[in-house]
Protein backbone atom coordinates (compact mmCIF):
# COMPACT_ATOMS: atom_id res chain seq x y z
CA UNK A 1 0.00 0.00 0.00
CA UNK A 2 2.85 2.23 1.00
CA UNK A 3 4.52 1.77 -2.24
CA UNK A 4 1.14 2.36 -4.78
CA UNK A 5 0.53 5.71 -2.17
CA UNK A 6 4.27 6.77 -2.87
CA UNK A 7 4.25 5.77 -6.97
CA UNK A 8 0.82 8.17 -6.72
CA UNK A 9 2.59 11.51 -5.06
CA UNK A 10 5.47 10.66 -7.29
CA UNK A 11 2.99 10.90 -10.27
CA UNK A 12 1.39 14.38 -8.90
CA UNK A 13 4.75 15.38 -8.59
CA UNK A 14 4.86 15.10 -12.15
CA UNK A 15 1.94 17.01 -13.44
CA UNK A 16 2.21 20.48 -15.00
CA UNK A 17 0.61 23.00 -12.82
CA UNK A 18 -2.14 24.73 -15.68
CA UNK A 19 -3.48 28.46 -15.39
CA UNK A 20 -6.60 27.89 -17.34
CA UNK A 21 -8.37 30.97 -19.29
CA UNK A 22 -11.60 30.23 -20.48
CA UNK A 23 -13.94 32.34 -22.39
CA UNK A 24 -17.43 33.46 -20.90
CA UNK A 25 -19.59 30.56 -22.18
CA UNK A 26 -17.43 28.15 -21.25
CA UNK A 27 -17.23 28.65 -17.66
CA UNK A 28 -19.31 25.96 -16.44
CA UNK A 29 -17.24 23.32 -18.65
CA UNK A 30 -14.18 25.40 -16.95
CA UNK A 31 -15.10 24.73 -13.60
CA UNK A 32 -15.23 21.34 -14.17
CA UNK A 33 -12.25 20.78 -15.99
CA UNK A 34 -10.37 22.58 -12.85
CA UNK A 35 -12.58 20.08 -9.89
CA UNK A 36 -10.64 17.28 -11.78
CA UNK A 37 -7.12 17.54 -11.43
CA UNK A 38 -5.44 19.18 -8.62
CA UNK A 39 -2.89 20.49 -11.40
CA UNK A 40 -5.50 22.98 -12.65
CA UNK A 41 -6.29 26.90 -11.53
CA UNK A 42 -8.57 28.55 -12.94
CA UNK A 43 -7.40 32.66 -14.09
CA UNK A 44 -9.78 34.94 -15.22
CA UNK A 45 -10.38 37.68 -18.03
CA UNK A 46 -12.31 40.52 -17.83
CA UNK A 47 -14.66 40.55 -21.55
CA UNK A 48 -15.56 44.08 -21.45
CA UNK A 49 -16.28 46.23 -24.83
CA UNK A 50 -15.63 49.45 -25.92
CA UNK A 51 -19.33 51.56 -27.03
CA UNK A 52 -18.21 51.21 -30.19
CA UNK A 53 -18.72 47.21 -29.62
CA UNK A 54 -14.96 46.04 -30.37
CA UNK A 55 -13.53 44.05 -27.54
CA UNK A 56 -11.78 45.94 -24.14
CA UNK A 57 -10.34 42.94 -22.56
CA UNK A 58 -8.02 42.32 -19.43
CA UNK A 59 -5.81 39.47 -18.53
CA UNK A 60 -6.04 39.15 -14.73
CA UNK A 61 -2.76 38.53 -12.95
CA UNK A 62 -0.56 38.60 -15.98
CA UNK A 63 2.68 38.86 -14.22
CA UNK A 64 2.29 36.06 -12.22
CA UNK A 65 1.80 33.83 -14.65
CA UNK A 66 5.52 34.95 -16.11
CA UNK A 67 6.97 31.06 -16.39
CA UNK A 68 4.13 29.26 -15.94
CA UNK A 69 1.95 26.67 -17.99
CA UNK A 70 -1.15 28.14 -19.70
CA UNK A 71 -4.10 26.91 -21.40
CA UNK A 72 -6.87 28.64 -22.68
CA UNK A 73 -10.44 26.97 -23.81
CA UNK A 74 -12.64 28.70 -26.22
CA UNK A 75 -15.77 28.29 -27.71
CA UNK A 76 -15.80 29.93 -31.44
CA UNK A 77 -20.04 29.42 -31.18
CA UNK A 78 -20.22 32.14 -33.87
CA UNK A 79 -18.06 34.55 -36.00
CA UNK A 80 -19.21 37.76 -33.67
CA UNK A 81 -17.34 36.03 -30.46
CA UNK A 82 -14.29 34.56 -32.56
CA UNK A 83 -12.51 38.17 -32.60
CA UNK A 84 -12.53 39.13 -29.06
CA UNK A 85 -11.53 35.32 -28.32
CA UNK A 86 -8.54 34.92 -31.17
CA UNK A 87 -7.19 38.59 -29.34
CA UNK A 88 -7.21 36.74 -26.14
CA UNK A 89 -5.01 33.61 -27.33
CA UNK A 90 -2.76 35.55 -29.44
CA UNK A 91 -1.97 37.62 -26.34
CA UNK A 92 -1.25 34.66 -24.23
CA UNK A 93 1.97 33.02 -25.29
CA UNK A 94 3.48 36.84 -25.32
CA UNK A 95 3.55 36.80 -21.75
CA UNK A 96 6.62 34.87 -21.33
CA UNK A 97 5.03 31.86 -20.41
CA UNK A 98 6.61 28.49 -20.20
CA UNK A 99 4.02 27.31 -22.84
CA UNK A 100 0.36 27.30 -23.97
CA UNK A 101 -2.08 25.23 -24.95
CA UNK A 102 -5.32 25.99 -26.80
CA UNK A 103 -8.12 24.04 -26.04
CA UNK A 104 -11.04 24.11 -28.94
CA UNK A 105 -13.68 21.26 -27.71
CA UNK A 106 -15.09 21.93 -31.85
CA UNK A 107 -13.80 23.12 -34.26
CA UNK A 108 -16.81 25.66 -35.72
CA UNK A 109 -15.63 25.35 -39.72
CA UNK A 110 -14.77 21.52 -40.10
CA UNK A 111 -17.44 20.49 -42.18
CA UNK A 112 -16.89 22.87 -44.84
CA UNK A 113 -13.71 21.94 -45.76
CA UNK A 114 -14.30 21.00 -49.52
CA UNK A 115 -14.03 23.27 -52.64
CA UNK A 116 -16.90 21.47 -55.04
CA UNK A 117 -17.24 24.33 -57.33
CA UNK A 118 -15.19 27.17 -58.48
CA UNK A 119 -15.88 30.17 -56.02
CA UNK A 120 -16.55 27.85 -53.01
CA UNK A 121 -14.84 28.80 -49.93
CA UNK A 122 -13.50 26.42 -47.59
CA UNK A 123 -13.49 28.37 -44.23
CA UNK A 124 -11.99 25.14 -42.55
CA UNK A 125 -8.54 26.27 -44.15
CA UNK A 126 -9.12 29.70 -43.12
CA UNK A 127 -9.84 29.22 -39.51
CA UNK A 128 -7.00 26.76 -39.39
CA UNK A 129 -4.92 29.16 -41.08
CA UNK A 130 -5.78 31.74 -38.38
CA UNK A 131 -5.01 29.29 -35.53
CA UNK A 132 -1.51 28.37 -37.09
CA UNK A 133 -0.33 31.97 -36.75
CA UNK A 134 -0.61 31.72 -32.83
CA UNK A 135 2.23 33.16 -31.89
CA UNK A 136 5.15 30.74 -30.25
CA UNK A 137 5.25 30.75 -26.03
CA UNK A 138 8.92 30.36 -24.51
CA UNK A 139 8.61 26.80 -24.56
CA UNK A 140 7.60 26.61 -27.95
CA UNK A 141 4.67 26.11 -30.72
CA UNK A 142 1.15 26.32 -29.09
CA UNK A 143 -0.79 22.85 -29.07
CA UNK A 144 -4.39 22.96 -30.27
CA UNK A 145 -6.56 20.46 -28.67
CA UNK A 146 -9.78 19.17 -30.84
CA UNK A 147 -11.67 16.82 -30.28
CA UNK A 148 -13.80 14.65 -33.33
CA UNK A 149 -12.61 17.12 -35.65
CA UNK A 150 -15.38 16.40 -38.81
CA UNK A 151 -12.69 15.02 -41.57
CA UNK A 152 -9.13 14.01 -40.07
CA UNK A 153 -7.72 15.23 -43.35
CA UNK A 154 -8.01 18.70 -41.81
CA UNK A 155 -4.95 17.84 -40.01
CA UNK A 156 -3.12 18.88 -42.89
CA UNK A 157 -4.32 22.73 -42.90
CA UNK A 158 -2.56 23.81 -40.19
CA UNK A 159 0.73 24.92 -40.06
CA UNK A 160 3.88 24.03 -38.69
CA UNK A 161 3.69 26.62 -36.13
CA UNK A 162 1.03 24.60 -33.75
CA UNK A 163 0.79 20.96 -32.63
CA UNK A 164 -2.97 20.14 -33.42
CA UNK A 165 -3.79 17.32 -30.62
CA UNK A 166 -7.15 15.80 -32.14
CA UNK A 167 -8.88 14.08 -29.51
CA UNK A 168 -12.04 12.18 -29.41
CA UNK A 169 -15.17 11.45 -26.94
CA UNK A 170 -15.52 7.78 -28.11
CA UNK A 171 -14.04 6.60 -24.55
CA UNK A 172 -17.14 8.89 -22.97
CA UNK A 173 -19.93 7.12 -24.85
CA UNK A 174 -18.32 3.51 -24.30
CA UNK A 175 -18.25 4.24 -21.07
CA UNK A 176 -21.69 5.21 -20.87
CA UNK A 177 -22.63 2.15 -22.78
CA UNK A 178 -21.19 -0.30 -20.65
CA UNK A 179 -23.62 0.82 -17.58
CA UNK A 180 -27.22 -0.12 -19.71
CA UNK A 181 -28.60 -2.77 -18.47
CA UNK A 182 -28.69 -3.87 -21.86
CA UNK A 183 -25.03 -3.16 -22.62
CA UNK A 184 -24.64 -7.00 -24.13
CA UNK A 185 -27.36 -6.33 -26.65
CA UNK A 186 -26.09 -2.83 -28.17
CA UNK A 187 -25.34 -2.38 -31.89
CA UNK A 188 -23.64 0.60 -33.65
CA UNK A 189 -24.92 2.27 -36.52
CA UNK A 190 -23.71 4.70 -38.82
CA UNK A 191 -25.46 7.20 -40.68
CA UNK A 192 -23.09 7.10 -43.94
CA UNK A 193 -19.70 5.77 -44.78
CA UNK A 194 -17.89 8.76 -43.62
CA UNK A 195 -19.07 8.35 -39.69
CA UNK A 196 -18.03 4.73 -40.38
CA UNK A 197 -14.66 5.62 -41.96
CA UNK A 198 -14.05 7.93 -38.95
CA UNK A 199 -14.92 5.96 -35.90
CA UNK A 200 -15.55 2.40 -36.94
CA UNK A 201 -12.20 1.36 -35.38
CA UNK A 202 -12.83 2.57 -31.75
CA UNK A 203 -15.63 0.77 -31.69
CA UNK A 204 -15.18 -3.00 -33.84
CA UNK A 205 -16.00 -5.04 -30.79
CA UNK A 206 -19.67 -4.66 -31.22
CA UNK A 207 -21.61 -5.39 -33.95
CA UNK A 208 -21.93 -2.85 -37.07
CA UNK A 209 -24.78 -1.26 -39.16
CA UNK A 210 -24.05 1.11 -42.14
CA UNK A 211 -26.99 3.21 -43.24
CA UNK A 212 -26.17 5.71 -46.69
CA UNK A 213 -28.27 7.80 -48.77
CA UNK A 214 -29.79 7.19 -51.87
CA UNK A 215 -31.43 8.95 -54.73
CA UNK A 216 -35.26 8.37 -55.17
CA UNK A 217 -36.42 11.04 -58.01
CA UNK A 218 -35.91 13.80 -56.21
CA UNK A 219 -35.35 12.05 -52.74
CA UNK A 220 -32.93 11.05 -51.00
CA UNK A 221 -33.60 8.30 -48.61
CA UNK A 222 -32.13 6.71 -46.50
CA UNK A 223 -31.29 2.88 -46.11
CA UNK A 224 -29.19 0.12 -44.24
CA UNK A 225 -26.45 -0.74 -46.39
CA UNK A 226 -25.27 -3.72 -44.30
CA UNK A 227 -26.53 -5.33 -40.83
CA UNK A 228 -29.27 -6.26 -38.98
CA UNK A 229 -31.06 -4.15 -36.30
CA UNK A 230 -33.64 -6.58 -35.39
CA UNK A 231 -33.92 -7.08 -31.84
CA UNK A 232 -31.42 -5.19 -30.52
CA UNK A 233 -30.48 -1.20 -28.85
CA UNK A 234 -28.99 0.18 -31.88
CA UNK A 235 -26.99 3.34 -30.92
CA UNK A 236 -26.05 5.86 -33.72
CA UNK A 237 -22.90 7.35 -33.62
CA UNK A 238 -21.79 10.61 -35.61
CA UNK A 239 -19.25 13.74 -35.34
CA UNK A 240 -21.64 16.19 -34.80
CA UNK A 241 -25.44 16.98 -35.70
CA UNK A 242 -27.13 20.18 -37.00
CA UNK A 243 -30.52 19.78 -38.45
CA UNK A 244 -31.00 16.40 -37.18
CA UNK A 245 -32.75 14.92 -39.76
CA UNK A 246 -30.12 12.70 -41.00
CA UNK A 247 -30.38 11.42 -37.44
CA UNK A 248 -34.74 11.33 -37.36
CA UNK A 249 -34.17 9.28 -41.03
CA UNK A 250 -31.93 6.58 -39.44
CA UNK A 251 -33.94 5.99 -36.04
CA UNK A 252 -37.27 5.66 -38.86
CA UNK A 253 -35.35 3.15 -40.98
CA UNK A 254 -33.94 0.62 -37.54
CA UNK A 255 -36.81 1.17 -36.31
CA UNK A 256 -38.84 -0.21 -39.30
CA UNK A 257 -36.43 -3.17 -39.48
CA UNK A 258 -37.14 -4.08 -35.79
CA UNK A 259 -34.42 -2.42 -34.05
CA UNK A 260 -35.81 -2.90 -30.30
CA UNK A 261 -34.38 0.77 -29.16
CA UNK A 262 -32.61 3.57 -30.99
CA UNK A 263 -30.47 5.85 -29.18
CA UNK A 264 -27.36 8.27 -30.70
CA UNK A 265 -24.74 10.19 -29.29
CA UNK A 266 -22.83 12.76 -31.00
CA UNK A 267 -19.85 14.63 -30.04
CA UNK A 268 -20.89 18.34 -31.14
CA UNK A 269 -24.45 18.85 -30.52
CA UNK A 270 -24.41 22.40 -32.93
CA UNK A 271 -28.57 22.77 -33.60
CA UNK A 272 -28.82 25.46 -34.72
CA UNK A 273 -32.40 27.76 -34.31
CA UNK A 274 -33.49 25.54 -32.01
CA UNK A 275 -33.26 22.22 -34.04
CA UNK A 276 -32.89 19.91 -30.78
CA UNK A 277 -36.86 20.15 -29.73
CA UNK A 278 -37.44 18.33 -33.09
CA UNK A 279 -35.93 15.37 -30.61
CA UNK A 280 -37.50 16.23 -27.06
CA UNK A 281 -39.85 13.02 -26.28
CA UNK A 282 -42.81 15.65 -26.22
CA UNK A 283 -42.40 16.52 -30.08
CA UNK A 284 -42.47 12.89 -30.65
CA UNK A 285 -45.63 11.58 -33.27
CA UNK A 286 -45.37 8.44 -31.24
CA UNK A 287 -43.20 5.57 -29.47
CA UNK A 288 -42.18 4.55 -32.58
CA UNK A 289 -40.67 7.94 -33.21
CA UNK A 290 -38.36 8.55 -30.13
CA UNK A 291 -35.14 7.98 -29.39
CA UNK A 292 -34.35 5.70 -26.19
CA UNK A 293 -31.35 8.35 -25.05
CA UNK A 294 -29.32 10.62 -26.91
CA UNK A 295 -25.79 11.65 -25.78
CA UNK A 296 -24.40 14.82 -26.48
CA UNK A 297 -20.74 16.74 -25.10
CA UNK A 298 -20.58 19.84 -23.40
CA UNK A 299 -18.95 20.57 -26.33
CA UNK A 300 -21.40 23.75 -27.66
CA UNK A 301 -21.89 24.97 -24.35
CA UNK A 302 -24.87 27.04 -25.30
CA UNK A 303 -26.93 24.30 -26.42
CA UNK A 304 -26.06 22.48 -23.39
CA UNK A 305 -27.34 25.38 -21.33
CA UNK A 306 -30.68 25.26 -23.52
CA UNK A 307 -31.07 21.40 -23.25
CA UNK A 308 -29.82 20.47 -19.99
CA UNK A 309 -30.60 16.80 -19.33
CA UNK A 310 -34.23 17.07 -20.67
CA UNK A 311 -35.06 13.58 -21.86
CA UNK A 312 -33.86 12.02 -24.36
CA UNK A 313 -30.83 14.20 -24.24
CA UNK A 314 -27.84 13.38 -21.91
CA UNK A 315 -24.42 15.70 -21.47
CA UNK A 316 -21.62 13.60 -21.04
CA UNK A 317 -18.52 15.99 -19.88
CA UNK A 318 -15.37 16.41 -21.66
CA UNK A 319 -13.89 18.07 -18.41
CA UNK A 320 -11.87 15.01 -17.50
CA UNK A 321 -10.49 14.35 -21.31
CA UNK A 322 -9.65 17.86 -21.51
CA UNK A 323 -7.74 17.92 -18.32
CA UNK A 324 -6.04 14.67 -19.28
CA UNK A 325 -5.54 16.72 -22.47
CA UNK A 326 -3.53 19.18 -20.87
CA UNK A 327 -0.57 17.07 -19.43
CA UNK A 328 0.05 15.91 -22.58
Amino acid sequence: MEVVAAAKQKTKKHEKHIHLFYCSECEELALKVAASSDAIELQSINWRSFDDGFPNLFINKAHDIRGQHVAFLASFSSPAVIFEQISVIFALPKLFIASFTLVLPFFPTGSFERVEEEGDVATAFTLARILSMIPKSRGGPTSVVIYDIHALQERFYFGDDVLPCFETGIPLLLQRLRQLPDAENITIAFPDDGAWKRFHKLLQHFPMIVCNKVREGDKRIVRIKEGNPEGRHVVIVDDLVQSGGTLRECQKVLASHGAAKVSAYVTHAVFPKRSYERFMSSNSAGPGDQFACFWITDSCPHTVKAIGQRPPFEVLSLAGSIADALQI
